[in-house]
C-alpha cells in the first residue's frame, strides 16, 4: 500500500488563494506544547469523570438508559416543576436531542409532564416516585465516590474543590449554575 503524500493531497484539495494556502500550511505546523502540569490535570479530569460515571452507568445500563437520561432525571428530580425550556438551558442541548430522551423517560414512567397552570403551552416536569427512587440511587453511588475523594483531601479543602469546579464553568454561566445550587451548599467567595 502506498503512503499518502499529504502535501500533494493538500495541493489537490486546498483553495488556490495564497491566504488560504498559508493558513493550510500553518495548520500543519506543530502547536506549542501544553504545560505538563496542566496536561496532568486534564488527564486526571478524564479519569475522574470516567470513574465518577462508571457506577451510575452500570445501574443505568440494566434499565436500558444512558448518561443523557441520567442528566435529565437528575435535574428534574432536584428541581420539581422545572420547565422544559429551563432544562434545555441547563443542559445546553437542543429540543431535538432532548426529545427522544425525555420521551423515553416519560413513556417508561420515570418522569411526568404537566401543563403549566398559567400557560398551558409550557410543560413542567416532575420525577415520579419511580424516577425519584432511581435518581436517589444514582446520587447515592456518586455521592459515595465524592465523599471518599473529599475525605482523602486535607481538612478544609472541600471549599477549594468547589471553587475549582465553579471556576471550570464559563464565566457568563456561573451565576446561573450557582442559582441552581441549594443555599445551604452555596459557594463562599
Amino acid at each position: 500500500m502506498a503512503d499518502i503524500n499529504t502535501d500533494a493531497l493538500s495541493e489537490l484539495v486546498a483553495p488556490a488563494e495564497p491566504a488560504a494556502r498559508q493558513m493550510l500550511a500553518s495548520s500543519r505546523a506543530p502547536l506549542p506544547a501544553t504545560d505538563p502540569g496542566l496536561l496532568t490535570v486534564i488527564e486526571l479530569l478524564f479519569f475522574a469523570y470516567r470513574d465518577f460515571t462508571r457506577d451510575a452507568d452500570a445501574i443505568l445500563s440494566t434499565l436500558a438508559l444512558g448518561r443523557a437520561h441520567h442528566r435529565v432525571l437528575h435535574f428534574v428530580d432536584r428541581h420539581p416543576g422545572l420547565r422544559v425550556a429551563d432544562l434545555l438551558e441547563i443542559l445546553k442541548i437542543t429540543k431535538q436531542s432532548l426529545a427522544p430522551v425525555l420521551k423515553q423517560l416519560v413513556d417508561e414512567g420515570w418522569i411526568a409532564q404537566e401543563a403549566d397552570i398559567e400557560d398551558r403551552r409550557v410543560r413542567r416536569l416532575h420525577a415520579t416516585q419511580k424516577g425519584a427512587n432511581l435518581a436517589r440511587r444514582l446520587d447515592s453511588v456518586q455521592a459515595r465516590r465524592v465523599e471518599a475523594a473529599l475525605a482523602a483531601c486535607a481538612a478544609g479543602q472541600e471549599r477549594t474543590v468547589r471553587h475549582f469546579l465553579l471556576a471550570m464553568i464559563n464565566d457568563h454561566e456561573r451565576a446561573g449554575v450557582e442559582a441552581l445550587l441549594p443555599e445551604s451548599t452555596a459557594i463562599d467567595r
